[in-house]
């Protein structure tokens, strides 16, 4: 296998262990240095060829690995969340649902009372979260800035997925879209029920 296939081979693993999806052949190029998007896809084309890498025709962050028959878990899909405005949802007590949704266990990586929800919405797309999506989230002793939470809003019934920043007495709710607006809140208003752990992009 020639350097540039073996680079990256070894940039798909570690950015499918990073993220839990796939590199698009843009990101590729990118992180490898190599200017051209079609060098990527011709190297792309060997590696499948060689049993290396399997794609999916015409499905986007389609790249697989042998490996990803590796161990799998199954954890409950509790609803839908929106990465856009907020929109109302039962309160965290109770959702219930009796559909789960298996994914890489190193995605969870051990941790406990992980839950799963489906976006909905595109103002997360910066932060590589897009319509559709499975986010895996876990319930944090803490909170830090730039957290992508899930942040439920008291006053409004409503949760939203968005990075939060705790500035002076409020809450600044940060879309990851250049097109939108951040939202602020009352410390007060905001509950933070689950951290974002893992990004799932499910394959057709």
């Amino acid at each position: 296998m020639s350097g540039n296939r073996e680079k990256i081979l070894t940039l798909i693993r570690d950015f499918r262990a990073a993220k839990g999806y796939s590199p698009t052949v843009r990101e590729i190029a990118e992180q490898a240095g190599i200017t051209s998007t079609s060098v990527v896809q011709y190297h792309l084309d060997r590696l499948e060829r060689d049993g290396a890498i399997t794609r999916q025709k015409d499905k986007f962050r389609s790249i697989l690995l042998p490996d990803d028959r590796a161990p799998r878990t199954e954890v409950p899909l509790l609803g839908t969340i929106a990465a856009g405005q907020p929109v109302w949802v039962p309160a965290a007590d109770a959702w219930a649902s009796a559909e789960r949704v298996s994914v890489p266990a190193d995605a969870v990586a051990g941790r406990m009372n992980i839950f799963a929800l489906r976006v909905r919405g595109n103002s997360m797309v910066d932060a590589m979260i897009a319509e559709g999506d499975i986010v895996l989230m876990e319930q944090p002793r803490d909170v830090r800035n730039g957290d992508v939470v899930a942040a439920w809003l008291k006053n409004e019934q409503e949760v939203t997925l968005k990075k939060i920043y705790y500035e002076e007495g409020r809450v600044r709710l940060q879309p990851c879209n250049p097109y939108m607006l951040p939202i602020w809140h009352k410390a007060t208003n905001v509950e933070v029920q689950g951290r974002v752990i893992a990004v799932i992009r499910l394959m057709a």
